[in-house]
């Protein structure tokens, strides 16, 4: 398989990434389609002729080989690497939609569309969203299908098999089971790294999407605060505070006592501009 072409398509998501979604791909890279495409198929290449059975029976030796590995560890990886990656590429399909979409707006309108493309916005953010969920997922998911298929991924150097058409219980024998064990270990650990800086960038995704909007909410607050009329001045309001305790009746009595001599400072103000007059 071809994993430069993959790589040439993948290469333009981490304009679009985080620094996780980087980190993530340098691991991808690295760790995992370069120690792949190096030494995995190189380790796994004499699988089938290097399994031996102590029997001489014809299709014995085939029946075990198929019984200790029922999926081989190249082809499972390999369907892994592709199935990782693809949720990925669903980022950078978004991206040139709205650039698209741009080149289209711009013809019949003044101004653009969309003002980043890039951005992770709107329907693009849930995208990136979806896609991670997915790398999760495949990940976890394939991991757990080779610890199903190899118990503790595990390598025996002597395996028993009694399938039909051996004779009887018959010793097997697989070449290099160490070097094996090391590199299934090292791809299964590889993989629950991926996963977890995937997790990582989702949960810095949504807390990022949550202080967004708490800013904007204290920023709406501020700007309805702002254009409210002037707050009345505290010395006015202790001046008109009643007592919560008082009857109705006395509250009448202290409303037609302020109304006198509110009556009365009117009378007085205005005797006061007749004789200036």
């Amino acid at each position: 398989m071809n994993w430069s072409a993959l790589q040439l398509l993948l290469s333009g998501v981490s304009q679009y990434s985080t620094a996780f979604g980087r980190v993530w791909l340098s691991m991808v890279y690295i760790f995992r389609v370069l120690v792949f495409v190096v030494a995995a198929q190189q380790v796994w290449g004499d699988e089938s002729r290097g399994f031996t059975c102590n029997t001489a029976q014809i299709g014995c030796n085939n029946v075990c080989y198929d019984a200790i590995f029922p999926v081989s560890h190249i082809r499972l990886w390999s369907l892994q690497l592709i199935f990782v990656t693809c949720p990925s590429l669903l980022v950078t399909a978004h991206v040139k939609y709205r650039e698209k979409k741009n080149k289209t707006y711009t013809l019949t309108h003044k101004g653009k569309h969309y003002a980043n493309p890039g951005k992770k916005r709107g329907g693009l953010w849930w995208t990136y969203l979806v896609s991670l969920i997915f790398k999760i997922l495949f990940d976890t998911g394939f991991v757990y299908l080779l610890h199903y298929f190899y118990k503790d991924f595990d390598m025996p150097r002597l395996s028993k098999c009694s399938l039909d058409p051996c004779p009887n219980t018959v010793d097997c024998f697989i070449s290099k089971p160490t070097e094996k064990k090391i590199f299934t270990i090292f791809m299964v650990v590889s993989s629950l790294v991926c996963s977890l800086i995937c997790v990582c960038e989702f949960t810095y995704l949504i807390c990022q999407r949550i202080l967004k909007c708490r800013a904007r909410r204290n920023k709406r607050r501020s700007r309805e605060f702002a254009g409210e009329e002037e707050m009345v001045p505290l010395t006015e309001l202790w001046s008109n505070r009643v007592d919560p305790t008082v009857s109705i009746n006395n509250l009448n009595n202290v409303v037609e006592k302020e109304g006198q001599a509110q009556q009365k400072n009117d009378s007085k103000s205005r005797n006061g501009k007749v004789k200036h007059t």
